[in-house]
This record gives C-alpha cells, sequence and structure tokens, in this order.
C-alpha cells in the first residue's frame, strides 16, 4: 500500500457535495460519508502530527489517494460536514444518521464507511450503534496522522474499513471502528492516547477481530443489543435533548449542577470517581437536579469498569452506567430521554445497550 500523498491543488478540495464513483458491478458497493477530521488533514509539513488543519480536504481526494479499494468494492463518496471531531453536534449527528438509513435501506447499497476525526469518533459510532435501523456493515474510521504526514496512517486505514464493510461476515455486528488493523464494537472501544496510532482500544471486553494480510477475522461480537435492535429512531427528528457531563474532583461544589439545570439541561451525567461516587456536595447538587426533573446518570472517570448500583441511588434518584464511560452514557441518555423520563424505563437501556 502506498502512503497518501497529495498536490497542492488536491489539498484544496473541499467541495461538500463532490461525488467519485467508480463501476464494477460484481463487487458490493460501498458508500464512504465523509465527515473530515484527521484522516483529511493537511499541513505545508510532512512532519507535522499535531498543528495541522483538520477537514481540509475532500472525500474525492481520499478515495483517489486510495485506489486499491475499487479493487474490493464499488465505491462511491459524499461530504456529509468537514470538521475537525470536536466539531461534531448533534446536527450532524442526525444527518449523518438519517443519511446512512436512507442509504441502506436501499437494496443499491451494500455497507456505509465513515470518515471521522478520532476525538470524538467513538461517540458518533455509538449514536450510529443505537439508531441505525439495518443490519447491513458500518464501519467508523479515522486517522492519528494527517494525510500529509510521513507515515499517514489513514490510507490503509481506510482500504481496511472499505474490506470489512465488503464482507459478508461484517453483517449484524452492529456499528464498527477500524484503526490500526483492528476491529473495535462502538459500544466498547475507546480513545485512549493522545496521539499514538495504537490509541483505539477495547480494554475489557476485547476486539471483534483484525484485519491482518489482507483478510478480515472475527473472533468476537457484541452481546448488548444494538442498530435494528433498539428502539430508539431518528428519523423526523431536527433536535435532542440537552445533556451535560461533570466532572467529580475534590472540593467540588454543587452550583454546576445548578447551572446545568439552568441551561436547559434535561439530563446530567457525572464522570463519578472510583465506583461513580460522589462527593457530599455533587450528591446534593444531583439530587435538587432530579427535584427538578432532570435525570442524572453516573459514570465514572476510570477509564473502564463497570459501575454497579448504589444505595444512594435509591436515596438521591440518580441512575448508573454499566461499563459505558461518561461521553458514550451521555449519547445513550440523550437518545433515552426521546422515549421517555421513566427512571426504572432509563435504567434499563443502560443495562440493555
Amino acid at each position: 500500500m502506498p502512503v497518501m500523498s497529495y498536490s497542492a491543488s488536491a489539498a484544496t478540495d473541499t467541495n461538500p457535495t463532490s461525488q467519485t464513483t467508480a463501476v464494477q458491478t460484481s463487487l458490493p458497493n460501498i458508500k464512504i460519508l465523509a465527515t473530515g477530521g484527521t484522516i483529511a488533514g493537511s499541513s505545508e509539513s510532512n512532519t507535522d502530527v499535531t498543528g495541522y488543519k483538520a477537514g481540509a480536504l475532500g472525500i474525492d481526494v481520499l478515495i483517489n489517494a486510495v485506489p486499491e479499494m475499487k479493487k474490493v468494492a464499488d465505491i462511491s463518496g459524499e461530504q456529509i460536514a468537514n470538521v475537525g471531531s470536536p466539531d461534531i453536534d448533534n446536527a450532524v449527528l442526525l444527518k449523518l444518521a438519517n443519511r446512512i438509513n436512507e442509504l441502506l435501506s436501499s437494496d443499491d447499497v451494500d455497507g456505509i464507511v465513515v470518515t471521522h476525526g478520532t476525538d470524538t469518533l467513538e461517540e458518533t459510532a455509538y449514536f450510529l450503534d443505537l439508531v441505525v435501523k439495518s443490519d447491513k456493515p458500518v464501519v467508523v474510521v479515522g486517522a492519528m496522522r494527517p494525510a500529509t504526514a510521513i507515515s499517514a496512517d489513514g490510507s490503509f486505514n481506510l482500504y481496511n474499513a472499505v474490506k470489512i464493510a465488503s464482507n459478508p461476515e461484517s453483517t449484524g455486528k452492529g456499528v464498527m471502528i477500524v484503526l490500526n488493523d483492528r476491529i473495535g464494537a462502538a459500544r466498547y472501544i475507546t480513545k485512549t492516547n493522545t496521539t499514538g496510532t495504537d490509541t483505539f482500544k477495547s480494554v475489557e471486553q476485547g476486539y471483534l477481530g483484525v484485519v491482518s494480510g489482507d483478510k478480515v477475522y472475527f473472533y468476537n461480537q457484541s452481546t448488548r443489543k444494538h442498530t435494528a435492535n433498539t428502539v430508539f429512531d431518528v428519523k423526523g427528528m431536527t433536535e435532542l435533548p440537552q445533556v451535560d457531563i461533570l466532572y467529580e474532583y475534590q472540593n467540588n461544589g454543587s452550583y454546576l449542577y445548578d447551572a446545568a439545570v439552568a441551561s436547559g439541561a434535561k439530563g446530567i451525567v457525572v464522570a463519578g470517581s472510583g465506583n461513580g461516587s460522589l462527593s457530599t456536595r455533587s450528591s446534593e447538587g444531583a439530587a435538587r437536579a432530579v427535584d427538578q426533573g432532570v435525570t442524572v446518570v453516573r459514570s465514572t472517570r476510570t477509564g473502564s469498569g463497570v459501575v454497579t448500583p448504589l444505595d444512594s441511588d435509591a436515596e438521591i434518584g440518580t441512575l448508573y452506567a454499566d461499563s459505558l464511560n461518561p461521553q458514550k452514557a451521555r449519547i445513550l441518555l440523550m437518545l433515552a430521554l426521546t422515549q421517555t423520563k421513566d427512571p426504572a424505563t432509563i435504567q434499563s437501556y443502560f443495562e440493555a445497550y
């Protein structure tokens, strides 16, 4: 596989409506939906891996840089957004999810690949895992080095993503994430390192599989409900409930809970210490929020492990996030609140999804 390389003119291609299609009727039809990120990043220096501009390149550039993909699948591309992933918002999530569902409802599309910045990639992937209404493969892919860097990882990651999306064994696996040759379930995998190419890890539950020697190997599957088996449907939605994340730390106060409620939060996820523990002050703030109709879910700042139910949940009215980290717990709570405000039902979602 050649390393991605770009001309100066290619680096300026950010046309949001550009499309590239390779017609090979004997191959599966894979749609690549681009949202920007490092995989589409560009810099004047080929040794710059931190100061680049994310989302500088258009979808045509990404596809044309990896011609080997066209031997694997019939490729076409669309630009959904072109931003760094910290700027992915609910509007982009809804646009992306609805477009995926529209495409997968057609017999002409066999799978989807989404290119995405890595900073919030796991959030988008888990959102799609909960709202995509199809068993067809959906693979979210990114890169840790911009496309213009020496040994840019995006080209091979994208190639692997197309191979996975084209593989019949990928059907029914839920939304997958692939970087660094490893295939992770959207529910379990997370970014663990600021700049390392092996940043995405599934520490507790393990990976679904790997890509090795140009072949896709699956060894595990997610046991949680996903995609076509969830109760969530975002068709026709134009907005999602506001859910905020608060961080537990020594000597913290309860005023941030009050601020979140005053700012319109319908839900709060707490990145608690240890087993989702809250300080006395946090507990007071959480109790006030619950009294005002806000759903509060305890997660953990530790990075792994299961947050279990505590006696204080019954006393305060808080819920617990199971093994979801704070950012993914926010995604699930946001969708849960589109269905119900009943605490028992929302808790059942955290145990099912």
